[in-house]
């Protein structure tokens, strides 16, 4: 039984479903300048396998390559009442229980943080990843999220 599990488990790493969030180059390489293979449009289905950085390869349909992480929603994550066996394949998939996620910024000291600039055009740019307060609470519920309070940062 332990072997069949061993040679079954590489299969359950890769295929671990995810959508787009919104129409974005699949490139060639884990890179913003490497080739774009092809584009996959906004809610395109796919498997979700390898990440290196900020990146993850996916397969979507016959097309094979990298896009950014922010770009996808996962879907299958453990759930309240999940049973054990469910919640250590996810953990063994993402390495994380899907109960936390942390983001983290680095290569940025004090310094760099205090001299920081207003960039208008990347503003411009991060409006795109916005939603309404209806779109937020439809997320919520398609997730199994509960509303916490969460006090405001002085």
């Amino acid at each position: 039984m332990r072997f069949l599990i061993v040679l079954l488990f590489p299969a359950v790493c890769w295929a671990e479903p995810a959508t787009v969030l919104r129409a974005t180059e699949l490139k060639k390489e884990p890179a913003t300048d490497a080739a774009t293979v092809s584009t996959l449009a906004e809610n395109a289905a796919v498997d979700a396998g390898e990440r290196k950085g900020g990146w993850v390869r996916v397969k979507a349909g016959a097309a094979e390559g990298w896009v950014r992480l922010l770009a996808l929603r996962y879907g299958g994550t453990a759930h309240a009442g999940d049973s054990g066996a469910g919640q250590l394949f996810n953990v063994a998939r993402t390495g994380s229980s899907g109960t936390q996620v942390t983001t983290g910024v680095r290569g940025l000291d004090e310094q760099m943080l205090a001299n920081a600039r207003p960039n208008p055009a990347e503003l411009a740019k991060m409006s795109q990843f916005s939603t309404t307060a209806d779109g937020a609470a439809a997320f919520a519920t398609q997730g199994h999220l509960q509303r916490r309070p969460v006090p405001e940062v002085k």
